[in-house]
């Protein structure tokens, strides 16, 4: 039987009989253990016997316990062996990461190791193949002078046996005439060389990396001569001839020639430099109908095309009824004009006469004259009209009047004067070439930009400067003592270096400006190799005074002296910051001194901060003259030396006020003297200006007596109130209340205006004012130094008018806002008929920000073609201050000119159109490049690329002119190998369209030149460099550089002009200068002619033994030596010698000059020997004059070291290289160009002598100038002069690294 609990299941319910009450079941807890459990248990205790009992609950829980406390130790064994285990991979991980991080530093410095090691890796292949180019040029080189040694001495042998041939010929025949009985004459007997026989080297002219064979030595092949070439004709500055470009120049340096001409020239009247066209018609009452019909229809012709051109266009002419009472106005007008018509029938009247004779008989070739002659059936000249036409005939010795005859209508008569005038203006006025004529004027502008290349400048801040400085080199200064300030300058300048800056200070009106001018006039004569850079500041806020327009203006200016001038940068802030490198390197290369001088200079816009590189220690050979207000001089530059001008003593006084009143032929009473005696003591009554300004009121025509002038001059104490009398005075002698409000209206307008207006602004603005009015009132004005006319346009005189005008006309701020508002109004009305000029483009823009109406100053410059104008100008930094005012930043700007350029381009439709458009991009283009902004500048170029192609021709000469200014910027982007393909391109077109000597192939050559440099490939890019420079040379002579030759063009009309007057030296100097500018043309039988002249004329003024003589057979020597005249070249030199031999002292540096070229000549004919002596003695002469160590002593050794070598004297030779050698390097660096030219030779005389090693060492330092000559134009190398310091902000992100150029 089982238990019962076996037969009991949880949960049921049993009866108990023994004793349970009520038969109540109840419930039996039962415990269930693990199966598990169970199992383990029955299976060790083996079967179960079937009716066994179960064992008792208390045994089973203590085998339950000691299981447990099995398990736990098992547990607790196993928890610990696992910590342990966790624990010990906690130290291997640590140790792991510790091992980690030591392995990643290890791999960090391998790697930084392998990086240098790599880069040193690379600059040992790049060291080495440099070394390997320069070994393999000089074994080529040596390879090179041993085939000319092996093909000279062919060459020789041949000779040789030639002569010896002949020589034995020659000897039989003569001893068969004497055995005839024949004479033979001796050469030996004669004094001439003419009949002996002389070998001539045909070398070539050579540069200074050019060895060419010279003289009758070839394997001197690299030795070359410094100034060996014949320098050409002398300028007629002084009797003492110094070395430098501008005392003897060749063709080949015409930009030196450019600065030359311009500096020394004598000043000439006013019509041959104005930047007005003044067109003085002279007609009677028959004529008239053709003048109005010239007026009405062909005058806005000919003026939109001057205007077109950057000049004014005026007609003046004064009516019959009224010309009597503007004598001195037409006077000064046929003066000032610059071409003449005269227009006649049969009858004329006195003042037709009066104005006929002035300017066609008394001054016939003073200006280009027009004779206009209407005939008919019924034609018949009265006789003073024949009389008339009798003294012009006689007149016009030159055949220069252009004789309109006609006997059509009054219409078709205009037509022919127009067809005249248009010809006279664009060919003799404005300089154009013939090709020019016909074409229109954008394709002339065009040209024009192309001529400069990718530097932009503006012709009219030169025009401004150079009429300035005109104007007040024509005012006399000998009355107001000025001699004791020129000395001292001279001595201030004369000082050793280092010198800060000299200033001259004085008061307003002191005179500072006519001192500098009269010094620099002084300096340029005594001085010739002294290159003058001077800049006139105007009244505040004019262009004058815009200090990036300065310094970029004195920049170009002294690059004038370089091929290239590519390497000017645009942006105002680099402009400022580079001006010193450039002087630093400029300079070295200049073998005179550099004299900067600045008038003015506290005018200049925040002038301290600008003009941080005067405070740096200049170079040794520059000096800098600024003069100051001493009221306004910073306090930092009080510290330099200084000049001031004092009050004039009672004596300049009294010597100045007579002055005037002689050239009016009026004289001061006793008593009146007195009174301007007393009166005259005080500092501001003594004043220049003060003093001549009274003396014009007082002798000037006036409604006021002479006396009552005086009183009312007496009672003002200083300048200012003689001006505001002065313009009460001016008033008063008007005849009308309208008269007197036109003066009030011009007078604020000037005022008001940003560089001043012009007279045909004038005329514009103030319909009712007749021409006649405006001169005379313009007239009085400019004598009582008011205003002046200066770059066509009129301008006060001094600060002092205008601050007088402002205080006397404009009382507040909202009266100047009045006038500007006026000439916002023409100026805009110009504008929307499309009509954007210069004027528009300087005044609009510069009168809205004045407005401070930033609205509609925007959309001025959103006129694309005023941008235009004012970015090709050259005036990029103004154009920068406009955007930074509107508050723009360069992105901005950028998309504001990309959204206007597209709505322009819906409305292109012909032709025309399209090439503004392109023209448009293109400037776009050039401009985001220059404010650094390449990646956005790509895309108008392109599309300006695309336009051109399609438009025009694939191979139209603008094509090329996109794919230059587009690989620009791939240079500026440094994707050198697309722009080194655009160059190509460009250059293949400029080719085919020009020819090989064009100068749009010399630009491409060298961009590609500048781009192979900056790739290390230096040998292509000096062959590009050297083609480039020859094709410039050449063209030079016809085309010019630059701005220069236009103003040499008219400079060479003004010379004419001013030799067609009576004898005199200074008629003989000028006729001098006009050979010599004929001669850098090239035009050498017109250059003949003119020095001809000069060289007769001399000696029948100065006698034929005077100095001046000599130079003028200098340079027709010079001429003939051109021609391979040698015979009369020698007699001529021979002749300027034995002159300068008597008149000059033996030590005279014109005497050395004289004896170099006779040398060099003498050399040429192969006279070696006679070469020698005068070689020696210019040494001698030099040595003296200049001391031993001076540049000019170390080219004499050079010279006559070559010698020796072709006479084969090389122990002689080699001390004078030493030595020369030395000198270069004291007085003008290690590194100048003379130095390496030096180096060389002594390399080649090193390889003669058989000392291999000391030509290679010489040879390579020699190379390395070389190769470090070029960064002078296009690197940008550090200078210890240069200023640091923010120079110009500009709002807008800073352009990328890789932008900066």
């Amino acid at each position: 039987m089982g238990t019962a609990s076996s037969l009991v299941s949880p949960g049921e319910v049993i009866e108990d009989g023994y004793g349970g009450e009520g038969g109540e079941a109840c419930e039996i807890p039962v415990e269930v253990k693990p199966k598990a459990r169970l199992l383990r248990s029955s299976f060790r205790r083996g079967p179960r016997v079937i009716g066994a009992s179960f064992k008792s609950t208390g045994s089973v829980d203590l085998e339950y316990a000691a299981e447990y406390e099995r398990l736990r130790k098992e547990y607790e064994i196993f928890r610990v062996s696992k910590n342990n285990e966790i624990s010990s991979m906690q130290k291997k991980e640590a140790k792991l990461d510790e091992e980690n991080k030591r392995l990643r530093a290890e791999l960090q410095a391998l790697q930084k190791t392998y990086q240098k090691i790599l880069r040193e890796k690379e600059g040992a292949l790049e060291a080495k193949y440099q070394a390997m180019e320069r070994a393999a040029t000089f074994e080529h080189d040596r390879d090179k002078v041993k085939r000319q040694f092996k093909i000279f001495r062919e060459t020789k042998e041949k000779e040789i046996q030639d002569l010896l041939r002949a020589k034995r010929d020659l000897e039989a025949k003569l001893q068969q005439f004497q055995a005839q009985g024949i004479q033979v004459y001796d050469p030996n007997d004669s004094d001439s060389d003419d009949n002996q026989t002389t070998v001539t080297a045909a070398g070539t002219q050579c540069d200074y990396w050019t060895g060419g064979v010279l003289g009758s030595e070839p394997s001197m092949g690299s030795m070359m001569q410094l100034q060996q070439t014949f320098r050409g004709p002398e300028f007629a500055h002084s009797l003492i001839d110094v070395e430098g470009p501008f005392a003897n120049v060749s063709r080949d340096d015409w930009d030196a020639a450019v600065a030359s001409l311009l500096q020394v020239s004598p000043h000439v009247p006013q019509a041959l430099w104005s930047n007005t066209v003044r067109c003085y018609l002279i007609f009677t009452q028959e004529t008239k109908a053709e003048v109005d019909v010239f007026i009405k229809k062909h005058s806005p012709v000919l003026r939109k095309m001057c205007e077109g051109l950057g000049h004014f266009y005026l007609n003046i002419f004064f009516p019959e009824e009224s010309a009597a009472s503007y004598a001195l106005e037409r006077k000064q007008e046929i003066e000032r004009s610059s071409v003449c018509v005269l227009l006649l029938k049969s009858t004329v009247t006195s003042s037709v006469v009066e104005d006929g004779e002035e300017a066609f008989v008394r001054n016939p070739d003073g200006h280009p004259l027009v004779l206009y002659l209407r005939t008919g059936e019924d034609h018949n000249l009265t006789g003073p009209t024949r009389q008339l036409l009798e003294r012009v005939n006689a007149a016009d010795k030159a055949a220069k009047v252009k004789v309109v005859d006609h006997s059509g209508s009054v219409e078709d008569g205009a037509d022919l004067i127009y067809a005249q005038l248009e010809k006279l203006i664009k060919q003799e006025l404005l300089g154009l070439e013939a090709a020019d004529i016909d074409s229109k004027d954008s394709g002339i502008e065009e040209g024009r930009e192309e001529d400069s290349g990718d530097v932009l400048w503006d012709l009219h801040d030169e025009q401004e400067q150079i009429e300035s400085y005109q104007q007040a080199c024509s005012s006399t200064t000998s009355q107001l003592g000025f001699q004791k300030y020129i000395d001292r300058l001279n001595d201030m300048i004369a000082a050793p270096p280092p010198t800060p800056p000299l200033l001259v200070s004085g008061g307003p009106g002191s005179g500072k400006s006519l001192l500098l001018s009269k010094w620099i006039e002084l300096q340029q004569k005594q001085s010739p190799n002294t290159l003058f850079l001077y800049h006139f500041v105007g009244r505040p806020l004019s262009t004058s005074s815009e200090p990036v327009l300065i310094i970029k203006r004195l920049t170009v200016k002294l690059l004038q002296h370089f091929w290239s001038i590519s390497g000017l940068s645009m942006e105002p802030s680099k402009i400022l910051e580079e001006f010193p490198r450039w002087l630093e390197r400029l300079s070295a290369r200049h073998q005179g001194n550099i004299i900067i001088i600045i008038d003015s200079i506290d005018q200049i816009q925040q002038a301290e901060r600008h003009m941080k590189w005067l405070i740096d220690p200049l170079p040794v050979n520059v000096r800098v003259v600024v003069s100051v207000n001493v009221e306004t001089c910073p306090q930092a530059w009080r510290l330099w030396p200084t000049l001031h001008l004092d009050p004039l003593i009672p004596r300049e006084v009294r010597s100045a006020v007579n002055a005037e009143c002689q050239s009016m032929d009026l004289k001061l009473t006793k008593d009146q003297e007195k009174k301007l005696e007393r009166h005259c003591r005080s500092a501001s009554t003594c004043n220049a200006l003060y003093v001549k300004l009274l003396a014009r009121i007082i002798t000037g025509r006036s409604c006021w007596s002479q006396e009552k002038s005086m009183e009312q001059c007496l009672q003002c104490q200083d300048t200012m109130s003689l001006y505001r009398l002065a313009l009460k005075m001016m008033l008063n002698c008007l005849n009308t209340d309208r008269e007197r409000h036109i003066m009030r209206e011009l007078l604020c307008l000037v005022c008001a205006s940003h560089n001043g207006v012009s007279e045909s602004e004038v005329l514009d603005l103030f319909p009712e004012l007749e021409l006649p009015a405006l001169s005379s009132m313009l007239y009085c004005l400019n004598r009582l130094c008011i205003v002046t006319l200066r770059c066509g346009l009129i301008r006060f005189q001094h600060l002092q008018a205008w601050e007088a005008v402002r205080s006397e006309f404009l009382s507040g701020r909202s009266s100047a806002a009045t006038y500007r508002d006026k000439l916002i109004s023409y100026f805009s009305q110009q504008l929307s008929q499309d009509c954007v000029t210069w004027r528009v483009a300087d005044e609009l823009p510069w009168l809205l920000q004045q407005q401070e109406d930033r609205t509609k100053l925007q959309l001025s410059l959103l006129n694309l073609f005023v941008s235009q104008n004012l970015y090709k100008r050259g005036h990029f930094s103004e154009l920068l201050a406009y955007w930074q005012y509107v508050g723009k930043d360069k992105s901005s700007m950028a998309s504001e000119y990309f959204d206007s350029l597209k709505h322009y381009e819906k409305s292109c439709e012909n032709e025309d159109g399209m090439t503004k458009l392109a023209n448009l991009y293109e400037t776009l283009g050039r401009f985001l490049k220059d404010l650094g902004l390449p990646s956005q500048a790509v895309a108008p170029l392109q599309r300006s690329l695309e336009i051109r192609e399609t438009a025009l021709d694939p191979d139209h000469p603008s094509v090329a002119r996109s794919l230059h200014q587009l690989a620009g910027v791939y240079v500026q982007w440094k994707k050198y190998g697309n722009a080194e393909q655009l160059y190509k391109q460009a250059l293949e077109i400029s080719e085919n369209a020009y020819g090989a000597e064009h100068a749009s192939v010399a630009r491409e050559l060298e961009s590609l030149a500048m781009l192979y440099q900056k790739q290390n490939k230096y040998e292509q890019a000096e062959k590009l460099r050297k083609r480039s420079v020859k094709i410039r040379q050449k063209t030079a002579r016809q085309k010019g550089h630059m701005y220069g030759f236009t103003l040499l063009r008219r400079r060479a009309l003004q010379l004419e002009e001013l030799t067609l007057g009576k004898d005199s030296a200074d008629c003989a100097k000028t006729l001098n200068e006009l050979g010599v500018l004929y001669y850098l043309q090239n035009n050498l039988d017109a250059a003949k002619i003119f020095l001809t002249r000069s060289l007769e004329m001399r000696q029948r003024v100065l006698g034929p033994d005077h100095p001046d003589c000599a130079q003028s057979l200098n340079n027709l020597a010079a001429l003939h030596t051109e021609r391979r005249e040698y015979e009369t070249a020698e007699d001529m030199y021979e002749r300027a010698l034995d002159i300068r031999k008597k008149a000059l002292s033996p030590d005279h540096p014109s005497l050395a000059y004289t004896l170099k070229h006779l040398a060099m000549l003498y050399k040429r004919r192969g006279r070696l020997e006679k070469a020698v002596p005068l070689y020696e003695l210019s040494l001698e002469i030099r040595e003296k004059s200049f001391g031993p160590k001076h540049p000019s002593v170390a080219t004499a050794l050079v010279n006559l070291a070559v010698i020796y070598c072709q006479l084969k004297k090389h122990s002689d030779a080699l001390p004078l290289y030493e030595r020369a050698l030395k000198v270069y390097e004291d007085s003008l660096g290690r590194s100048h160009p003379r130095v390496g030219e030096t180096l060389k030779n002594l390399a080649v005389l090193s390889y003669e002598e058989g000392d291999f090693e000391k030509a290679a060492e010489l040879y390579k330092r020699a190379m390395e100038i070389k190769e470090a000559e070029p960064s002078l134009v296009c690197g940008n190398a550090p200078s210890r002069h240069s200023s640091s310091g923010d120079t110009f902000s500009l709002r807008g992100p800073a352009p990328p690294p890789h932008a900066a150029r």
